[in-house]
Parts: C-alpha cells; sequence; structure tokens
C-alpha cells in the first residue's frame, strides 16, 4: 500500500454513519472514494450521503453505492447545506495548514463544496509538506476562455512564470466548468498567500485559484515514519 493509500484510508476514522460527506478529487481522493463504497457495501458505514466536486469523483462515488446528493438538493429540503466532514488530497501543505490544490483540474469546485465542511480532512504523502507555499510547484488559476491569453499575460505580471495548461494535442485543458487552466510558477515560493489571494479574486476574468487558505482542519500526513495528523488548534495563526 502507497503512502497516498495510506492517508486515504486513515481518513475513515473521521467517518460515522448517517454523516453528509463532501467527496474530493484527485489520485488520493480516488483512495478514499474507494474504500468508502467498500465500508458502505459491507454495511459497516449506512445512511451516508455525498457531494461530489467533479465528475470523476461522481462516477466513481455511484459506481461503488454511495448515495450522492447536492448542496443546493439540501437547500431545497429545508435542510441548512453544512456537511459533516469533506476529505481531499493537495498539492502542498504548509505549516500553517494553507493548502495549494487545483491541479486534479478541480479546485473551483472543490472550493464551493468544502468551504461548507464542518471538518476538512486533507489526506497526503510526506512530499507535500512544504515549508512555504509555491516551492514545489505550480499554482492553478481557473480563467474564462473570452481573451485568455490576455489573462495570462496579466498573471505573467505579479512576478511569476504564468502559461496555459495544456493537453497533449496542444488544446486547452478544459475544466468540469468550461473554463481554461492557468499553471503559475513562483521561483521564489508565494510571498504572502492572503495578499496574493486578494488580488487574484479581484480581477475580472479570473474565475478561482488553487489557494484554499484557513480552510483545512486536519492533515492526515503519510510516510517513512508511518501516519501522523496534525490538527488546526497544533498550529500557530497565520501571519498575514
Amino acid at each position: 500500500m502507497n503512502y497516498k493509500q495510506q492517508a486515504a484510508e486513515y481518513a475513515l476514522k473521521y467517518v460515522c454513519s448517517g454523516m453528509l460527506l463532501g467527496l474530493g478529487s484527485g489520485s488520493t481522493t480516488s483512495y478514499f472514494i474507494q474504500a468508502l463504497g467498500e465500508r458502505v457495501r459491507s454495511g459497516a458505514l449506512h445512511d451516508i450521503s455525498a457531494v461530489c466536486t467533479s465528475i470523476a469523483s461522481t462516477e466513481l462515488a455511484h459506481s461503488l453505492g454511495i448515495s450522492l446528493t447536492s448542496l443546493s438538493e439540501r437547500t431545497r429540503q429545508g435542510v441548512m447545506p453544512v456537511l459533516d466532514l469533506a476529505v481531499d488530497g493537495a498539492d502542498e501543505v504548509d505549516p500553517e495548514l494553507n493548502l495549494i490544490k487545483g491541479l486534479g483540474r478541480a479546485a473551483l469546485r472543490e472550493k464551493i463544496v468544502e468551504m461548507h465542511a464542518r471538518q476538512f480532512v486533507i489526506v497526503v504523502d510526506e512530499s507535500k509538506i512544504v515549508p512555504q507555499l509555491g516551492r514545489r510547484g505550480p499554482l492553478p488559476v481557473e480563467i474564462i476562455p473570452f481573451e485568455a491569453e490576455l489573462h495570462v499575460l496579466w498573471l505573467h505580471s505579479l512576478g511569476c512564470r504564468a502559461e496555459m495548461w495544456l493537453e497533449e494535442d496542444g488544446s486547452p485543458v478544459v475544466t468540469d466548468n468550461g473554463n481554461y487552466l492557468v499553471r503559475c510558477w513562483f521561483e521564489a515560493g508565494i510571498a504572502n498567500p492572503y495578499a496574493l489571494a486578494l488580488v487574484l479574486a479581484e480581477r475580472p476574468g479570473i474565475v478561482e485559484h488553487g489557494l484554499f487558505l484557513d480552510m483545512a482542519t486536519h492533515i492526515i500526513v503519510a510516510g517513512s515514519d508511518g501516519i501522523r495528523v496534525i490538527e488546526r488548534d497544533q498550529v500557530p495563526s497565520p501571519s498575514r
């Protein structure tokens, strides 16, 4: 069993029967969804409903017999759209439990769903723990297709190397929302994620970004020394 799978299956400790879950996207979360489906089929867990963050996770959860719903459906039923628990992976985790996510191409839907969770559990292998966000890989940014090159040029002006994310055939990567993705590399890392998030949020044409700040409540890390869990109340308050 690889480290990703170990971390994902450990997250089942946080799941109880009767919960409404948020299911993230990507390879690590797929291990969690598969393990969850096994528990549901065996009867070890029951009355589980889930809100998925991508077409891929929806199809996987459905194939495993996990009952699916949506936050909007809960609202129509007169129930507050609050998830008991959301589980997802991350591309980077810093010492303040801030994240870069979205290299699985689903950051926008992930953020919409996961901001409604009472507990947000991140499952990663030890390679995803970094001293500073942006030091390990790119920050994904979702943009609208209209005047896409203009958005890339503006992102490049922020002190990073911004490039349209392309498929192998040279066509733009398209998200489940019909938008494009840009990958932004910060050579020295992201000095102030909070300031960058505000700048990105104010720019027309920028739909969403992969900075998940002050959201994760638990980080499950699997590595050569086994499993460790980092909780938000164990880390210092973020400096903005």
